[in-house]
């Protein structure tokens, strides 16, 4: 008899991660090699990268980490050239880098709002427009996963520039998966409520921080490991259907901001 979790493995696929030194990034990089992927590590920061591609080749698995700055449109023909000289095909891709910079809509400056959406869509726009032109010409299926954010199906007083960056950034995920559709190429977005991760860890741990978490639906933050199983879902065979998504994975957080 056939195991159904068997699906949910990533055998034979490749998977880039931007963004992958820390939080989210870190933790699906982790579960995609544990899961059988070979995984690209790519993000500015080169000890983080060294000592997560180290650990995911002393737990049996394999990486690559690869230094990028995704707002470098330029650096990407080479990024994608190293990769498939070391695996193949990149057929997973994790569009997860991201900035946050709270402000009103007052006090946004420009570079402010340049830099959020460079980095929130911008860079997902050109990581997916290079990995989706070679999967075409190799004739391979795959997955793109656009992590967006609670933020983008409501909005929040001072989040003007992000909620507009990842909004878009799910706009986009729409369209790529109809233009997509015909190569096999499926496209959907996460988008996580709050997670405890470097860019908030200093505000969550004061008591207005807490408070907060505690008025919102789950009453706490979501835990790291709690993205695996909806990423799983998305990057795999068990996840053949699933095109044009946004999924939430936020303790129902969501549904309260609409």
């Amino acid at each position: 008899m056939n195991n159904p979790c068997d699906k949910f493995r990533l055998d034979g696929k490749t998977a880039l991660v931007t963004g992958a030194s820390s939080g989210i990034g870190a933790e699906l990089a982790r579960a995609f090699a544990a899961a059988g992927a070979a995984v690209v590590l790519a993000a500015r920061r080169r000890d983080r990268l060294a000592a997560l591609e180290n650990e995911i080749h002393a737990n049996g698995g394999r990486a690559l980490s690869v230094e990028l700055d995704v707002t470098s449109r330029d650096a990407l023909p080479k990024v994608f050239e190293r990769i498939e000289a070391e695996f193949g095909t990149a057929d997973v891709i994790v569009n997860n880098a991201g900035i946050a910079a709270p402000a009103s809509f007052l006090k946004t400056t420009p570079a402010g709002f340049r830099a959020t959406m460079e980095t929130n869509f911008d860079a997902a726009w050109y990581v997916t427009q290079e990995a989706a032109r070679r999967l075409v010409a190799a004739r391979k299926p795959g997955s793109i996963i656009n992590i967006a954010s609670v933020l983008a199906l409501g909005s929040g007083v001072g989040y003007a520039a992000y909620s507009a960056s990842k909004s878009a950034l799910v706009s986009l995920t729409e369209s790529l998966a109809l233009e997509f559709v015909r190569y096999g190429i499926r496209v959907n977005a996460i988008a996580p409520g709050w997670f405890v991760t470097e860019m908030n860890r200093d505000y969550f741990a004061t008591d207005a921080g807490a408070e907060y978490l505690q008025k919102i639906p789950p009453g706490r933050a979501g835990r790291l490991a709690e993205l695996v199983g909806p990423a799983l879902l998305l990057a795999s065979d068990a996840g053949s259907y699933v095109n044009g998504v946004t999924l939430p994975v936020d303790g129902g957080h969501a549904v309260a901001l609409v």
